[in-house]
């Protein structure tokens, strides 16, 4: 089965324009996981501009699914935080500072060292490691190398083509990477740009797929749908029918 795990950080948005808790990032956490999610994730970055770090340690008090950090790394306070929260997951993306958001996954070949090396420190402290990667084969190929249990494959260039009616085309290196990872023994996340429109078409056509992390379009549709109906409306996307 290929879990859901919703970002919230967009809800985190919306609270911090206005001040005050309003809405609930932690209510809000704990209904999303009642209305079928199989997991949180968050993305806290250095300006705290949307999820701060405080807000992490309240959400390990309350997940009853899987929680699932992302972040770059090479913040020392990023590091501090997923060796005290201990997640179920930690998801490792390459972002600058001040990046709006994700935009590229990892040069397993390049950082290759670096990722040895950061990776054993989440693995020691019992927490499962996913590094963001392209669909790229000699990126799957040098992830496979550094230790990690799994790869988040960056989808952005999927949802593009797709929306240009390029679907075949779009998924097919979406495809490919993932039957390569799998042969490698990596476990495989995707996340970034994946909506209810394109999200049945990547499930059924990526095999081996273990977790989708979608957060703006979900947070998006739940204005206009309601939160409890999109996000089992996800769910359903992640079938074969």
């Amino acid at each position: 089965m290929t879990k859901l795990s919703v970002n919230i950080n967009k809800i985190a948005t919306l609270r911090n324009a206005r001040g005050g808790n309003n809405p609930d990032l932690i209510k809000t956490a704990i209904n999303i996981e009642l209305f079928g999610a199989d997991g949180i994730t968050v993305h806290p970055r250095p300006d705290e501009r949307h999820i701060r770090y405080d807000d992490v340690y309240a959400l390990k008090k309350i997940i009853t699914t899987e929680l699932n950090i992302e972040g770059n790394p090479k913040e020392p306070r990023f590091v501090e935080l997923v060796l005290a929260i201990k997640p179920h997951q930690v998801t490792l993306v390459p972002d600058n500072p001040g990046q709006l958001t994700s935009d590229h996954g990892w040069n397993t070949i390049e950082h290759k060292d670096y990722l040895i090396e950061i990776i054993n420190v989440f693995k020691t402290a019992g927490i499962r490691v996913s590094i963001f990667v392209d669909a790229d084969t000699l990126m799957v190929e040098g992830a496979a190398k550094t230790g990690t249990d799994r790869i988040e494959l960056y989808t952005e260039k999927y949802a593009t083509q797709f929306a240009l009616g390029q679907k075949e085309n779009a998924v097919k290196p979406f495809t490919e990477a993932a039957i390569l990872a799998h042969s490698l023994g990596l476990g495989i996340n995707a996340g970034h740009d994946l909506d209810r429109n394109n999200l049945n078409y990547f499930y059924k056509n990526v095999p081996y797929l273990n977790e989708v992390s979608i957060g703006h379009a979900l947070i998006c549709d739940a204005l206009y749908l309601g939160l409890e109906n999109t996000v089992q409306m996800y769910k359903r996307q992640l079938s074969a029918t």
